[in-house]
């Protein structure tokens, strides 16, 4: 094998322009594609910076031609040349209005038939470009993913710095805590029988840096969770930790709304209006069915109950008069796009979602077309359209059933249309504040309250006396989620500062005094010094650049991912540990049967 001794690369070969001919350049990187046309080969070497193509003439350099004649896909090359004006240009990539004659090569290294093609537009099945991430990662797409994530951490940190924020780490070996998620635990071998948790969010020390007077915190941090995995969620993942001291809602929305305005615009070149607009979380369900809606379409929900209240169709009627609710949502002129088939294909999505059913009805010239208008009267059916807001060719999809059903399964159906109908601009970029979540929701399972965001949320001030009240489910939340095309990418509270008020909460959760102050006896022993009123959110890098990148999950954009079961295919972690390692950390390890 050739060295680099001597040679020193002048520029990346997708930099080179028009205004680069006549120089002698020095290029590094690896050979994409080669075709020998007999007295010439031409190589497209591609580096991180994209590819230039690169003639061996034999009648320029005899030994450059012949080394060139024996390069393989992905060896790795070094080149010197010179800059020409490409005689057949090719208007497909930035370099190709050029090409470089070399006059000499260094071959650095050879490489094998690589198990998956490296170029953007490959077929490979997930699994074999995770098993090989290293040679995924060469593809052009995904560095310009790790490139745009850098430029955005960057933006972040320039921009969160200059606005008196204090980059602050904290520790990863912690004391575990029930934050809704379960904790990775770490055991000690210096205190057997004992565990560390890795942290799910930095958010008691953040709460911590507060008390100490830091005013306003930052990192970006690795997080983790032990949960089941979707294509926007990873085991470890990254977030934008922010906190600060001294201010209410507005002051926290504000200074993110200028984060993500800056990201934008340096990232994307793209200028996003602000103050965002912004919907309380009631607001959000009762129109989107959802916390996190996808503003680039309407499909709003109607809530026809009082108008079907006393009508001829039992299950409308039924729910209606039990305190559940009947809504829909107009289709407006797509009735024509949805036969009785795809109908039947958004009803079968709806039951999983726990619907009992999906009715519909299509306007047509003629009036009303569906399997249920038999059982409405035509004042019935006129009162129907009229409060849908119906005309002729549109198509009405309603869920009949408790709120929380029809919230999840009508709102996933919007979703079903949109994707069917193309609604939703990948272009387009729409930001949302969603605000005054509830306090706690429902755990049925356990017969009890949990905390709707984290036990360190403040509720809003006129809910504070209703904590020990029996009417928990109707507390708001001084929480806010900044939602962007459906995803929530962020989310962050007013906290409690009062260590009164935070044992309240502990209580309402079903902590007595007991687990409180072993579990956050620190947070409550620190509220006693002078804790100043503060707040903050957390962005979730990577759902954000996802978004940035219009990629489809997350694994697009970070380095060394794990799969849908959190393994790495690429190291096969996890994997079992030594028995000399387990001896040390004291622990003997049982594996039952589940079966």
């Amino acid at each position: 094998m050739d060295t680099i001794k001597g040679m020193k690369r002048t520029c990346y070969a997708g930099s080179l322009r028009l205004d680069d001919i006549g120089r002698e350049v020095v290029l590094m990187g690896w050979v994409q594609k080669k075709r020998n046309l007999g007295g010439l080969v031409f190589v497209d070497l591609r580096d991180r910076g994209g590819i230039a193509q690169i003639v061996f003439d034999n009648d320029v350099s005899k030994s450059a031609f012949e080394k060139a004649e024996k390069l393989g896909s992905e060896y790795v090359i070094a080149i010197r040349g010179k800059v020409f004006e490409r005689q057949s240009k090719n208007s497909n990539i930035p370099t190709g209005d050029i090409e470089v004659f070399a006059e000499e090569i260094r071959v650095l290294n050879e490489s094998q038939t690589p198990p998956i093609y490296i170029k953007d537009d490959d077929e490979v099945g997930e699994a074999l470009r995770l098993k090989y991430r290293y040679l995924d990662l060469r593809k052009p797409k995904m560095q310009k993913n790790l490139m745009l994530r850098a430029k955005v951490a960057n933006v972040v940190r320039n921009y969160l710095t200059d606005n008196d924020f204090c980059e602050i780490e904290t520790p990863f070996l912690i004391k575990p805590t029930p934050e809704g998620a379960r904790d990775y635990l770490v055991p000690s071998r210096v205190n057997p029988g004992k565990f560390y948790a890795l942290p799910q969010s930095p958010q008691l020390y953040k709460q911590l840096l507060m008390v100490s007077g830091m005013d306003r915190y930052f990192q970006i941090v690795k997080c983790f969770r032990d949960e089941d995995l979707r294509a926007d969620r990873q085991p470890e993942f990254t977030q934008i930790d922010c906190e600060m001291s001294f201010v209410d809602e507005n002051d926290v929305m504000e200074i993110m709304e200028g984060m993500l305005k800056k990201i934008f615009k340096e990232v994307l070149d793209r200028d996003i209006v602000t103050p965002f607009p912004r919907m309380t979380f009631a607001q959000a369900m009762d129109k989107y069915g959802s916390d996190k809606p996808d503003t680039r379409y309407g499909l709003e929900f109607v809530n026809i109950s009082d108008v079907v209240k006393n009508c001829g169709f039992k299950v409308f009627a039924d729910c209606a008069k039990e305190g559940y609710s009947v809504r829909g949502i107009n289709v407006v002129g797509e009735a024509d796009a949805f036969t009785r088939k795809a109908i039947t294909h958004l009803e079968d999505h709806a039951k999983t979602y726990k619907a009992k059913g999906l009715a519909w009805m299509k306007i047509t010239d003629e009036g009303v077309t569906s399997p249920i208008a038999k059982f409405f009267s035509e004042e019935e059916l006129t009162n129907i359209q009229n409060a849908m807001g119906a005309k002729t060719g549109d198509l009405l999809l309603f869920v009949a059933d408790k709120d929380s059903v029809v919230y999840d399964s009508l709102g996933q159906v919007r979703i079903a249309v949109a994707d069917k109908l193309n609604l939703a601009d990948p272009d387009k970029f729409n930001l949302l504040w969603v605000t005054e979540f509830p306090v706690f929701e429902e755990d049925e399972e356990n017969g009890r309250f949990i905390a709707k965001h984290h036990p360190f949320t403040s509720p809003m001030e006129e809910d504070i006396d209703k904590l020990e009240g029996d009417d928990k489910l109707k507390l708001r939340a001084r929480a806010y989620d900044i939602v962007l095309n459906g995803y929530e990418i962020g989310g962050g509270s007013i906290r409690i500062s009062d260590a009164k008020v935070q044992e309240k909460m502990f209580r309402a959760l079903g902590l007595s005094d007991e687990e409180a102050n072993n579990k956050f006896g620190y947070l409550l022993e620190a509220f006693k010094f002078g804790t100043p009123p503060h707040g903050g959110l957390a962005f979730g890098l990577d759902r954000l650049v996802m978004l940035l990148a219009g990629a489809e999950n997350i694994r697009e954009v970070i380095a060394f991912p794990k799969n849908q079961n959190a393994v790495c295919t690429m190291t096969n972690a996890p994997t079992e540990a030594e028995s000399n390692q387990l001896e040390e950390l004291s622990i003997r390890v049982s594996l039952e049967d589940k079966e």
